[in-house]
């Protein structure tokens, strides 16, 4: 299929790379031309100047981009340029309200849209193993679905626009609580004078075992945080989360408190840290 990416930072760049693999024929967008040059001497394919040059007559758009503001730029750039019938599919952890904002402008326009944000960090782009969760209208999810499942283990449709990037949203509020009694769990141990990655190996086989533990635990217990999903990011998630729950009436206790704890991170200068890098707080 002939395709676009716009955006190729962490997660975007192999995203692309997989499609690219695949034998289909893509052209890439990226704010910093030349990471698309990168990209394109990588993986072959084009790059061009703007969203829309890179989406004229692309069967189906990808997107991978900052925030809200960036999805709204970037999307209004890309429909000037797509076709009817054609596809965009945004990738970005964004709000729902945005996602339906897209879906509006696209409609006119004749253009299916999809919300289809991704958990899994770097490491599940790179490994084509992420999760996707995908909002929209079924018909046009069939025709992107093989195409996502190109950089995916599971994609999975869970309601019309918004309910991807809904989804999302618990899976981070479920992430920020899991992460903190990981951390007190950790130092708990070592004050307690347990080897902590014998400790961890152990309940990690019973009813306390979780992806954090597996992949993030020995780390922690290492004071390892350069790398992974950077606390920058994970606040920006956290932010559209609580104000989600402010118009929906949920409570989210926890969820404000970790937000709170990843600021005192930040005010550290450990925005680009990996989110475990929450027990650094503990061990002063």
């Amino acid at each position: 299929m002939k395709l676009t990416f716009l955006g190729l930072g962490v997660m975007g760049y192999p995203m692309a790379g997989h499609l690219a693999k695949a034998g289909h024929d893509v052209t890439v967008y990226n704010r910093t031309h030349a990471r698309a040059e990168q990209w394109v001497a990588q993986h072959g394919g084009r790059f061009a100047p703007s969203p829309a040059d890179a989406a004229r007559d692309a069967e189906i758009v990808l997107m991978c981009v900052g925030d809200d503001n960036d999805v709204r730029a970037v999307a209004k750039d890309a429909l000037s340029g797509m076709n009817a019938n054609a596809v965009l599919v945004d990738h970005t952890t964004a709000s729902a309200k945005v996602a339906r904002e897209v879906a509006s402008a696209a409609g006119p326009r004749r253009v299916g849209f999809l919300d289809a944000p991704v958990s899994g960090g770097q490491a599940g782009a790179e490994n084509g193993k992420l999760t996707i969760m995908v909002g929209g209208d079924a018909a046009v999810f069939a025709k992107a679905q093989p195409v996502l499942a190109h950089y995916a283990r599971a994609v999975t449709l869970l309601g019309d626009v918004g309910a991807g990037q809904l989804t999302k949203m618990v899976n981070q509020i479920c992430i920020a609580g899991l992460v903190q009694a990981l951390s007190e769990g950790i130092d708990f141990a070592q004050r307690a004078g347990l080897d902590p990655n014998l400790v961890l190996d152990v309940i990690g086989k019973g009813a306390a075992q979780s992806w954090q533990m597996d992949n993030r635990g020995k780390t922690m217990v290492a004071d390892k945080f350069d790398f992974g999903f950077a606390v920058d990011w994970m606040r920006k998630d956290l932010r559209i989360c609580l104000d989600e729950a402010r118009a929906n009436g949920a409570a989210l206790p926890i969820t404000a408190i970790v937000d709170q704890l990843y600021a005192r991170i930040q005010a550290r200068g450990g925005g680009r840290w990996d989110t475990s890098s929450l027990i650094r707080l503990l061990k002063d």
